[in-house]
């Protein structure tokens, strides 16, 4: 064992996109922070952040349909999508403001100009999209949004969708071109090769075991080498728990009052990819449809074109499985030893309530590979068994507390930022929109944990994102300037580059 210590300002766990995008954040705003960075893996992005392991979507609600709720009244409540698209137009400003600046190059290793599609079939899911569409398609951020019912234009959008298809229940789907295919490895890889510029002390194969507040107000991390076995002491002013699944363990460990009475259920995933060309070529979009009744909002099932390794490839998913592991390379023990005698009530009222869940993953956890074939053929109706072969993709643990609205042990699905009193530390939790939206959270974060310096940084964060402190609604010329320039930059679609 090694008893050195050493002192910096800011230790992020984790190298995943999160950590990357708040690295790169505070170099910009304070080059002359000390920055170091531990992951337990052998390189960045392994874990969520990985391109097999996430959907790649551009999460900007194009196509999502879970994030536009249909209310008692029969209208649709866009408050969600809208929320989620301005927060992917965050994030294209700032990758554009690193394109621009040449701290990032080739944007299109990360990011391609994709159409995106909402499918669905049934009378009441029909009416359902065209109310959607009637109420996003007037919203300059949704613009250019097409509907159709008739096949034959759905042919031309879907052909490998709609070839063989002899269902007589009415179908629709809406298409937007300014969608995206993000390869948020690659990007991660991208980020953390320019925090290494800046001299960010970057140690990889380094598990965090142990975390806690000394009496001088810094923050401890035992830090053990996986591959010497010495463990060593880390203190920091500040401290980002963005480690993914692994992130829950760590939160608890450090003590504070934030971190109690949450809990979290893992969910894994799992996706078709096809082996054969002439199938991948027939398909150009991400194409969503609508969770099944008792599926979670995560289980959306897509057929997605992907570019990987610069590579065109088609996924069709998520099917959810189950492991008690918080991260693809975690333990079996990961969900047990979660539960901790502040958060055990917790658990076991979500256990009560989500009876239909455990159901749900249960089923999804049995099918075999003919079952889940019959599910993609819903999709591709030609589908060939032996095109296709199954990909075990990410973990993701959603979140379990208690709420106001939805009472004890209430699961949650989006992305949430636990942060200590005094802005010490603070840590990620939960999964989508998740990485699409890494910059708007990263930015709440600084707020909440650096309300000290913000109103110094802001001049610098208007010149990295234009619309920050701005609701883009209000502003609809401020979005077409965005929409046009940012497009410019990361070579994508702009639906507004003529108006």
């Amino acid at each position: 064992m090694s008893d050195r210590q050493t002192k910096t300002d800011v230790i992020l766990i984790g190298a995943g996109i999160m950590s990357a995008t708040l690295g790169t954040l505070l170099k910009e705003l304070i080059p002359d922070w000390n920055i170091t960075v531990f992951e337990k893996l052998a390189s960045p992005g392994e874990e969520s952040s990985n391109e097999w392991n996430n959907a790649g979507t551009g999460h900007s609600a194009l196509c999502e349909l879970n994030y536009t709720v249909e209310k008692p009244d029969g209208s649709i409540d866009i408050s969600k999508a809208v929320k989620i698209n301005e927060q992917f137009q965050v994030s294209r400003q700032f990758w554009s403001y690193l394109v621009n600046s040449n701290l990032i190059r080739n944007p299109q290793d990360f990011i391609r100009p994709l159409p995106h599609l909402s499918l669905v079939q049934g009378e009441k899911n029909v009416s359902f999209l065209k109310k959607r569409f009637e109420a996003l398609s007037n919203n300059p951020l949704f613009k250019g949004m097409e509907y159709s019912e008739d096949p034959r234009k759905l042919m031309e959008w879907i052909p490998l969708i709609m070839n063989g298809r002899v269902s007589n229940e009415p179908i629709a789907a809406t298409k937007i071109d300014s969608g995206t295919d993000v390869n948020f490895g690659a990007l991660t890889r991208m980020l953390f090769d320019h925090l290494k510029r800046k001299d960010v002390d970057i140690h990889f194969k380094h598990n965090v075991d142990d975390i806690k507040r000394n009496r001088d107000g810094l923050w401890e991390l035992k830090v053990r080498n996986l591959d010497s076995g010495t463990v060593e002491r880390h203190t920091a002013k500040f401290v980002f728990i963005g480690g993914g699944g692994g992130s829950l363990p760590l939160l608890q460990k450090s003590g504070i009052p934030e971190g109690k009475h949450i809990g979290g259920f893992p969910v894994s995933g799992l996706f078709m990819v096809c082996k054969n060309p002439d199938v991948i070529e027939q398909h150009h979009a991400k194409v969503y449809g609508k969770a099944k009744v008792g599926a979670p909002p995560m289980s959306v099932p897509h057929l997605d074109t992907r570019y990987i390794d610069n590579k065109k490839s088609l996924l069709f998913g998520p099917f959810a499985g189950f492991s008690p592991k918080f991260l693809k390379t975690g333990s079996m023990f990961d969900l047990l030893g979660s539960v901790k005698p502040d958060n055990v009530l917790t658990m076991l009222a979500a256990g009560a309530k989500n009876v239909p869940l455990t159901k749900y993953l249960i089923q999804q956890v049995m099918l075999s590979k003919e079952q889940r074939m019959e599910e993609l053929r819903e999709f591709i109706p030609n589908a060939k068994s032996e095109d296709w072969d199954i990909v075990v993709a990410g973990q993701r643990v959603q979140v379990i507390k208690d709420t106001p609205t939805g009472g004890k042990g209430t699961l949650q699905f989006g992305t949430e930022v636990i942060c200590a009193a005094d802005g010490s530390i603070a840590a990620l939790l939960g999964a989508s929109p998740g990485a699409s939206t890494a910059v708007s959270v990263m930015l709440d974060l600084m707020k909440r944990c650096f309300p000290q310096h913000i109103n110094e940084w802001e001049p610098k964060i208007k010149e990295m994102i234009p619309s920050y402190g701005i609701s883009l609604l209000e502003h609809p010329e401020l979005i077409r300037e965005i929409d046009f320039s940012t497009a410019q930059t990361l070579g994508l679609h702009s639906e507004l580059a003529l108006v």
